[in-house]
C-alpha cells in the first residue's frame, strides 16, 4: 500500500515515528473537532431563524405586501447591518417591478403622499430612522416600521408595524421573544432579510411571475 504523503511541516516529519503519529492524530482530532464546531454553529443561527420566521404574525406579512404593492414608490430607510438588509430588500423588490428607493441615495426622488417608507429599526428608538419617519409623515406617506419593539418612539410616526419576535437592547414585559446565542442584534438583522426575501417570494406568486424572466432585469454592468 502506497504511504500517503504528509501534509505536516518538515519539523514534524522529523520528528521520531511515534511521535509523529500522535502528532497526525491530534491534527486530524483538531479538523474533526472544527468541522463539528462549525455545523454545530450553523444549526444554531439557521434554527433560530427559522423560529422566528414562524412567529411572525400572516397578517402582518400579507398587510406588509398590500401596502408595498399600492405604493407608487418604496423608500427604505436603516442604520448599520440593519441597512445592509434594507438595501438587499430594495434590490430584490425593483427586481419585481417595484419602484423602490434607498433614503439617502444620489438619485432619490422626492417622496409624496402616495409612497411608502419602510423603517428598519428593531427598537425603534434609532435617532435617523425616527428624523426620516416624522418627516416622511409631514410630507403625507404611509410609514411602516419592521422591529421588534412595538412600544417605542417610532409609534409616533408609523402606520403599520412588522413584529420580528427576536431579543434586543431592551427587555419588554409579558417578552415572548426569540433570545438569541449570537451576538447584539444578529438574529433581527439576518431575520429581516430572510423576511424581506419571503416577501419577495409571496409576490411572485401573487403576481404570478416567471422566475427566467427576472434575469433581465438583473443588472449588467459586472
Amino acid at each position: 500500500m502506497q504511504r500517503q504523503e504528509s501534509v505536516f511541516p518538515e519539523w514534524e516529519r522529523r520528528q521520531p515515528y511515534p511521535q509523529r503519529r500522535r502528532l497526525v492524530h491530534f491534527w486530524k482530532r483538531r479538523k474533526q473537532v472544527k468541522e463539528n464546531s462549525f455545523l454545530e454553529v450553523g444549526r444554531i443561527i439557521t434554527g433560530e431563524c427559522t423560529v422566528v420566521l414562524e412567529k411572525i404574525r400572516a397578517e402582518e406579512a400579507e398587510g406588509f405586501l398590500d401596502l408595498i404593492e399600492q405604493a407608487e414608490k418604496v423608500f427604505f430607510v436603516g442604520v448599520g447591518r440593519v441597512f445592509l438588509s434594507m438595501q438587499a430588500m430594495a434590490k430584490r423588490y425593483a427586481h419585481l417591478g417595484i419602484s423602490t428607493v434607498v433614503v439617502g441615495q444620489i438619485t432619490e426622488p422626492a417622496m409624496t403622499d402616495r409612497d411608502l417608507l419602510v423603517v428598519g429599526s428593531g427598537s425603534g428608538e434609532t435617532l435617523f430612522p425616527l428624523m426620516i419617519a416624522k418627516k416622511a409623515k409631514e410630507l403625507g406617506a404611509t410609514v411602516v416600521q419592521i422591529g421588534y419593539r412595538k412600544t417605542c418612539s417610532m409609534e409616533a410616526y408609523r402606520d403599520f408595524f412588522v413584529k420580528i419576535p427576536v431579543s434586543g437592547k431592551e427587555p419588554e414585559q409579558n417578552d415572548q421573544r426569540v433570545v438569541s446565542k449570537q451576538p447584539m442584534t444578529s438574529l433581527f438583522e439576518q431575520t429581516l432579510l430572510l423576511f424581506g426575501d419571503t416577501i419577495a417570494m409571496l409576490m411572485i406568486q401573487r403576481k404570478n411571475i416567471c422566475m427566467k424572466k427576472l434575469w433581465q432585469y438583473h443588472a449588467n454592468l459586472e
